[in-house]
């Protein structure tokens, strides 16, 4: 009678690490399974993932005429009705956000913007680092000084003892840099164009640099730098703007499918018309 109580109980056992073991392993085989429709889903597609949210997240400065808000107090610009256009063809809401120009990558590769789309000079640098688009305007950098100023200040040779601002990490810095003369003069930087024209409406800098883009609609009659110039005649770099994204991100395939689009629709022609910009050719 014992002996066979004693079977029973080592029975039961048995019978219950078996039952155990069969739950364990189809809870393991269910999480490799799960796991492995999660690698297999996983995608690296930057399109799939602005599409799957709904809106692509726009890096910009305040940069007139490419991104700024206008006297009726609407956010506007060259750079802002592109965007627009682009992201309705997308099926995407475009969503603004300001940044520190000089950290844009940083703020591309975190993920706390999709793309920079501010009058962004195109670099060899920069294309080793992102995905860049297709460029689509051109500029130029010059240098702007108070028309007080315009006797003393004629060209970069001028400048080699003189005080000098640019926003940092553009253009503008590199172009001063760069220069023979320019390069001898003490730079200041500051985190936005605009601030760099307020560096010079102070009279804490003798000189900005800075893109022609944003000169001629900034400053001069009509505007609220009426006391500034541009130095006749200098133009430190020609150049082209682009749109920057993630590196190898196919956001930035479409996108300029999308520009093609609508230079042949006749949309960004309006638009360099409405805001006096070249389109690149």
């Amino acid at each position: 009678m014992k002996t066979k109580k004693l079977l029973a109980l080592l029975l039961a056992g048995v019978m219950s690490a078996s039952l155990l073991t069969g739950c364990g392993g189809g809870n393991n085989e269910n999480a490799a399974t799960d796991n492995g429709d999660a690698s297999s889903t996983e995608t690296t597609s930057d399109l799939a993932y602005v599409k799957d949210k709904g809106s692509m997240v726009i890096g910009y400065t305040v940069y007139e005429p490419m991104n700024y808000t206008d006297e009726n107090g609407e956010f506007t610009g060259f750079d802002t009705e592109f965007a627009k256009a682009v992201c309705e063809k997308l099926g995407v809401e475009p969503e603004f956000v300001e940044i520190n120009w000089d950290t844009k990558v940083v703020e591309l590769d975190a993920k706390s913007i999709d793309c920079i789309w501010n009058g962004m000079t195109i670099t060899d640098d920069l294309k080793e680092n992102i995905a860049v688009s297709d460029p689509y305007v051109k500029n130029m950098q010059v240098v702007v000084i108070k028309d007080s100023n315009k006797d003393t200040f004629k060209d970069t040779a001028s400048l080699s003892g003189a005080s000098l601002v640019a926003e940092a990490g553009s253009a503008g810095q590199a172009a001063i840099e760069a220069d023979e003369n320019l390069s001898q003069a003490n730079l200041t930087t500051v985190t936005k164009q605009t601030d760099a024209l307020l560096e010079i409406e102070s009279g804490a800098s003798d000189a900005a640099v800075l893109d022609w883009t944003l000169a001629k609609s900034m400053i001069g009659e009509g505007t609220d730098f009426t006391d500034l110039m541009m130095i006749d005649g200098v133009e430190l770099s020609v150049e082209e703007y682009g749109i920057g994204f993630r590196k190898d991100s196919d956001l930035c395939t479409e996108v300029n499918k999308i520009m093609a689009e609508l230079v042949e629709d006749g949309t960004l022609p309006a638009l360099a018309e409405k805001y006096g910009l070249s389109l690149a050719e």
